[in-house]
């Protein structure tokens, strides 16, 4: 089914104001003490993997009514389709070409180098030679911890990191505690002792569930600094492979009717993180908190979808109408969920449409706290508060994504402007064209129909690549 954008947006309001017309809390004098931040960061969670962005199978009570609380993004983005670069722009608001970490990963095992690498790939039989990628994110990059803890916040980190590793681990990044993070891109398994391969996260009961943990470890950190401002990265493992859910939830989802989504582990997954949630907002509740903490749920890139990513039909999660999934420079493998919630501060029961991204989450929570951002280096992200206030609006007249390698898709980049999205592919220097307001699965493209706007997107994604020195790819003399 062909779906436009607004009409997705009517499906899955379930009954949210549009950002035009905001609905207000009633205006309550701001707290003494810095608000705490909450920011719960999900592992390859699609845009629609959330009842309040249309999921009939899927069922999340718990993020629904975060929503219903705050404001729900339609059109908010990570800052890449894989999971390390994301997760390094929203910690520092950079664009991963600024920072190096281009693509996930790999674990350096026990030939760890004394620095980054550098220069090109030199054994290839493709085209184009591909930019070597970073193995960790380097000190000298500022992260969001370092801002918030010079600021006196308790800080820290629960479950995936990917990152870099132990050097570079997030207690050498601004983190007081390390609750799980490592180099890995996803845990052995998801049940303890999870093979005793997560060297931050000791064996505490035998068959207990990993999101479980995590979310009693997040519980205990709101709990023991209660009295102070906080800040917890709640970044959760799931729904990354391999897909293990609790046996009661995979049977309830298999004595559910399948739709266009239909794993039954998979739901279990999305549910548990759903409870995982519930029990964290419970928490700030009971500790009376709530009203003064900053809650931000999102995800790292799009879903694994089952068709693109070469799956059985069953396997993982269905993005539609998205085009794609995590990988794929398509809506389905960067677009993904956004909820901000801050009762009486920010807008609630509302939905926004700018365009968003995971590079706006420093500068956000910075002004949020009313600490100074980074000041020697560029940040890329905006300060989203007023546009959640309805004081004003964004400044910046586009987003860009960089991603020179091979990885589903061939080498790409870019840029959205406005409704205009391009998508320009190195290996055959060609380009497509989409307009995402009329055309949400991009099935239409316009290039040949439109020269004059692919070239004034082209131009003004050159002149940023040229800004940032994106490292692209280069032509292979061997092939």
């Amino acid at each position: 089914m062909n779906m436009t954008r607004r009409g997705f947006i009517r499906a899955a309001g379930c009954g949210l104001a549009a950002i035009g017309v905001p609905r207000f809390a009633a205006a309550r004098q701001r707290p003494a003490r810095k608000p705490n931040v909450v920011l719960i960061l999900v592992d390859d969670m699609g845009w629609v993997d959330l009842g309040c962005y249309g999921s009939r199978y899927y069922e999340t009570p718990h993020i629904d009514r975060l929503a219903q609380q705050g404001v729900r993004f339609t059109d908010a983005y990570a800052a890449c389709t894989v999971c390390s670069p994301s997760r390094a722009a929203v910690l520092t608001g950079r664009y991963p070409v600024r920072h190096g970490i281009t693509t996930w990963i790999r674990p350096c095992g026990r030939n760890t180098p004394t620095q980054n690498p550098s220069g090109y790939q030199s054994k290839s039989k493709r085209a184009l030679l591909e930019p070597l990628n970073a193995l960790w994110m380097e000190h000298e990059e500022i992260t969001l911890a370092e801002v918030l803890k010079s600021a006196g916040y308790a800080t820290c980190h629960v479950g995936k990191w990917h990152l870099g590793p132990e050097p570079w681990h997030p207690d050498k990044q601004g983190f007081d505690y390390n609750i799980g993070g490592c180099d890995r891109g996803s845990p052995p398994g998801y049940f303890d002792p999870y093979q005793n391969r997560l060297p931050n996260l000791p064996s505490r009961n035998k068959g207990e569930y990993l999101t479980d943990r995590e979310a009693d470890e997040a519980v205990a950190f709101i709990r023991e600094n209660r009295e102070r401002p906080f800040f917890l990265f709640m970044s959760h493992y799931a729904v990354h492979a391999p897909l293990q859910s609790k046996q009661e939830l995979t049977e309830k989802y298999q004595a559910k009717s399948p739709t266009e989504q239909k794993n039954p582990v998979y739901a279990g997954m999305v549910e548990s993180v759903d409870d995982a949630t519930g029990k964290i907002l419970a928490t700030l509740d009971a500790t009376g908190l709530a009203d003064d903490t900053l809650v931000i749920f999102t995800s790292d890139n799009g879903g694994v979808d089952a068709a693109a990513n070469g799956h059985p039909q069953s396997f993982y999660t269905h993005n539609g109408p998205l085009r794609m999934g995590k990988c794929w420079p398509y809506e389905g493998g960067i677009r993904v969920p956004a909820i901000i919630r801050w009762p009486g501060v920010v807008a609630s029961n509302t939905v926004g449409a700018t365009p968003i991204c995971g590079i706006d989450l420093l500068p956000t929570i910075c002004a949020a706290t009313n600490v100074a951002p980074p000041a020697d280096r560029p940040i890329d992200g905006e300060n989203l508060m007023p546009l959640l206030t309805g004081t004003g609006s964004l400044r910046r007249d586009a987003l860009f994504w960089h991603f020179p390698h091979y990885q589903h898709a061939t080498p790409n980049s870019i840029v959205r402007s406005g409704p205009w999205k391009l998508i320009k592919y190195y290996e055959t220097n060609t380009f497509e064209l989409f307009n995402l307001q009329d055309d949400l699965s991009e099935k239409n493209n316009l290039a040949d129909q439109m020269p004059e706007r692919v070239r004034e997107l082209d131009r003004k994604l050159t002149t940023w690549l040229v800004e940032t020195g994106a490292k692209l790819p280069r032509k292979n003399p061997s092939s």
